[in-house]
């Protein structure tokens, strides 16, 4: 093999040595970069799913406040109810406390 050969060889693989070195070089940046848009991704889903959740609580809180004012209310008219029937037996009771005392 003449001296030219074995040049035009050698250029040869060195020109597929650094086209191999770039290819590498090239994946690990498409790696990088693929592991970046993940993570990318991952946090706005992550963000996504906080901002639903901070949604859910204060639609949930809204409901939970309205029924809490109707139990309140429906409490507060049971209290009425049994006050009332309260003040009736109280009446009732003073009635025949003073009729016993009187025909006693």
């Amino acid at each position: 093999m003449s001296l030219e050969a074995v040049k035009q060889v050698t250029e040869a693989e060195e020109r597929a040595k650094a086209r191999k070195a770039e290819a590498q070089q090239e994946a690990k940046k498409l790696a990088s970069d693929a592991e970046k848009a993940g993570q990318a991704t991952v946090q706005q889903a992550r963000q996504a799913a906080g901002d639903a959740v901070a949604e859910l609580m204060a639609q949930a809180e809204q409901r939970a406040g309205v029924r809490t004012g109707q139990i309140i209310r429906e409490a507060e008219g049971a209290c009425d109810q049994l006050r009332a029937q309260a003040q009736q037996r109280l009446e009732q009771a003073a009635s025949l406390i003073v009729e016993r005392v009187v025909n006693a």
